[in-house]
């Protein structure tokens, strides 16, 4: 299983972007995945999920700014951020599990990692 973030870069305050996540061996379709992030100096934290069941999970502290979804073929998952804040700068992964039941927070039960895109927001 890989799992491949893209889409990150340097983005201005205010802004929209758009992350994905690319898997091989692996599909969205029934399997739970998770989009974490770690801010420089912090922990990883969750930001937004898809569980098991194709329902969507968000952040409190990210509700209102940011869509996650998968493609119809269901090997592409995305993290659509609006509103970037400087705050957001952080390194993004995606997570993947395929014995997962619904969805969980805990980044310890997370088997598949990609290796994560940098997003930088600039003020």
């Amino acid at each position: 299983v890989q799992l491949v973030e893209s889409g990150g870069g340097l983005v201005q305050t205010g802004e929209s972007l758009t992350l994905s996540c690319t898997a091989s061996e692996f599909a969205f379709d029934g399997n739970a995945m998770i989009w974490v992030r770690q801010a420089p100096g912090n922990q990883r934290e969750a930001v937004a999920g898809i569980g098991s069941d194709g329902s969507s999970h968000v952040a409190t502290f990210m509700k209102g700014r940011v869509t996650v979804s998968s493609d119809n073929a269901k090997t592409t998952a995305y993290l659509k951020i609006q509103a970037v804040r400087p705050e957001d700068t952080a390194v993004y992964y995606c997570a993947g599990d395929t014995v997962m039941l619904g969805f969980s927070r805990y980044l310890g039960v997370w088997t598949f990692w990609g290796q994560g895109t940098q997003v930088t927001v600039s003020s």
